[in-house]
Parts: structure tokens; C-alpha cells; sequence
């Protein structure tokens, strides 16, 4: 346990510049002098570790040292390995692809993988696929992009773009980009980009860290959401969980049950599963989500009591 923890140090300082000991406390949870100890354990085992006095002090491991290769654990491995075949399922890419076959290599042919991801479902669709591959090589060549792009509410707007990042959330691609005209950075939903076609021109600048700018495009998109509260039946409660990304806040003696959900307002899945339930589920509130549903439900009926 102690020599795992003296590995999970070294990796934790070889990934950032300088750490108190109270953040290797708190991060590791165990005390400030057990840490101590351990630092001068790792010093004693040849690890150059430097400390640095004042406010803003602490420990950090001497800049181009580098770990053994053996210290990544064969589980370890099988783990990165388990995330590579993840990823591909999802995007199809020959560089990731390589990756994984050099992995593999290197990994004990009794060693078992016992974890499996498989996000296939986000990049089934081949035209997605090509998205994916011309924005990727449109970010690595920092050259522009021409898109139509089709909103929410079915509007299209023709835009030049430098993109600046991929992201897979809320079970679908998105690209992260600098718009030319709005002068701000712009998340894309791929799915709705109708065109997409390489128009030739380098970015305008550099564009800082992609992680960070995603973080706050998503934040800053203005994109509404609602809490929604409903009541539930106990005979649908399996499939209830499952389907839809809720917290249950009350049970009731017959087993039915109060669950709360956050989704946004423009994405369709959670209100086309919502329809899906019938009965079973009743919104109590938003009013807008209720009276959404009425018109829809009301429009079905009127629709098919025609044919």
C-alpha cells in the first residue's frame, strides 16, 4: 500500500509544476508528516526532488527527469488499453489505431481484458465519421472551415470557422470553434453541420488552451434548461432509471416515486422518451414542459384520428 502511494506521488509531481504537501495530504488523505516522510523516501531512492520555499512553495521533481517505463503496471496497461478501444469505437482514427496495436504489443498475451467500452453508437453514422476526420485534420493544420449550420429551431446560418477542439457529451460530437464573424468561440453540434468544406485560409491567431475554452463556450452558449420534477409509477421504475438521467427524491408506500431531471431544452432524446412513457410518468412541473406535452400529445391524436 505505502509503495503504491510513493509511485502515486512521483506520477502526481511528474504531472504538475509544484504541490504543497498540504495538497499531497489532502489528495493522497493521509497527513501532512506522513508526506514528509515520503518525500524523503522518494529522495533517498534517487528521485530528484526539489523543494521550494514560501507562500506559493512546495515540491516539485527536477525538470526532464523521467520514470522507468516499468512503473505503468501491467493492469495499468490493460487499462489504457481498454480506454484506446473505447475511443476508436467511437471515432475511427489511424493514429489512435496505432497507438493501440503498439500497446497491445507490449502486453502479456495471458493478460486478460475484463473491461470493455463501446461507444459505437456515437460514430455508427459514416458522415459523422467524415466530419470527424476533416475537422481532426483541419485542427492539426490550424486551417479554416466553411459550415452551414442548422440551430435548434431548424435555422441556418453560413459561417467561417477555425476549429479548435472535439468533444463527445451528452451522447453526441461537438466542435468547439472560433467564429470569424461573431468573433467569439462557438460550440457546433455536428449532427446539425450541413456543409463542411476546407476553405483554405490559416487561423487568424492562436488559440489558447482547448479544454479550458470548451469548458467556457459550453458555459457561456446561453443554452436553456429546465428541472424537471416527475412522478413516477413503481411498475416502470426499471426502465424509468434507465432511460432517463434523474435523482429520485421520495418513494411512496405503493412503491411510486418523485424523480428530478436537468436537461436542456433543445436537445429532443429526454422529451421523446418522456412521450414514450404514456402514463406511466407525469411531469408536475415545469408548467412549459406540461403544456409542451399536451400540445404534442394533442397534435398525435388530432393527426392520426384524420388518416
Amino acid at each position: 500500500m505505502k509503495t503504491a502511494r510513493l509511485l502515486s506521488i512521483v506520477t502526481y509531481l511528474l504531472n504538475h509544476d509544484i504541490v504543497s504537501a498540504a495538497k499531497l495530504a489532502d489528495r493522497f488523505e493521509v497527513s501532512k508528516r506522513t508526506i514528509l516522510r515520503d518525500i524523503e523516501q522518494i529522495s533517498m531512492a534517487g528521485i530528484p526532488i526539489q523543494s521550494l520555499p514560501g507562500m506559493n512553495g512546495g515540491y516539485s521533481i527536477m525538470e526532464g527527469y523521467k520514470l522507468n517505463g516499468q512503473v505503468i503496471s501491467v493492469e495499468d496497461q490493460a487499462s489504457i488499453i481498454s480506454a484506446l478501444k473505447g475511443y476508436i469505437s467511437a471515432y475511427d482514427n489511424k493514429h489512435y489505431n496505432e497507438i493501440l496495436e503498439k500497446m497491445a504489443s507490449i502486453l502479456p498475451k495471458h493478460q486478460s481484458q475484463h473491461v470493455f467500452l463501446d461507444f459505437g453508437a456515437s460514430g455508427e453514422n459514416s458522415e459523422i465519421q467524415n466530419k470527424l476526420h476533416t475537422l481532426d485534420r483541419a485542427i492539426q493544420n490550424k486551417d479554416t472551415v466553411h459550415i452551414s449550420y442548422v440551430n435548434a429551431l431548424g435555422e441556418v446560418s453560413n459561417r467561417i470557422v477555425e476549429p479548435v477542439a472535439l468533444s463527445y457529451r451528452w451522447y453526441a460530437w461537438y466542435l468547439l470553434a472560433f467564429c470569424t464573424t461573431k468573433q467569439d468561440y462557438r460550440v457546433f453540434k455536428l449532427a446539425r453541420i450541413s456543409e463542411l468544406i476546407p476553405a483554405g485560409i490559416v487561423f487568424s491567431k492562436e488559440h489558447g488552451d482547448p479544454l479550458g475554452l470548451l469548458e467556457q463556450a459550453f458555459q457561456g452558449s446561453g443554452r436553456k434548461s429546465y428541472m424537471i420534477t416527475l412522478l413516477c409509477k413503481a411498475e416502470a421504475r426499471v426502465q424509468i432509471c434507465e432511460y432517463l438521467d434523474g435523482t429520485i427524491t421520495e418513494i411512496f408506500d405503493n412503491g411510486d416515486f418523485i424523480m428530478c431531471m436537468n436537461s436542456l431544452s433543445d436537445e429532443r432524446m429526454w422529451y421523446a422518451t418522456l412521450l414514450s412513457f404514456g402514463d406511466k410518468v407525469t411531469v408536475l412541473e415545469p408548467a412549459e414542459v406540461r403544456t409542451r406535452l399536451t400540445e404534442t400529445a394533442e397534435n398525435i391524436l388530432s393527426h392520426y384520428r384524420k388518416q
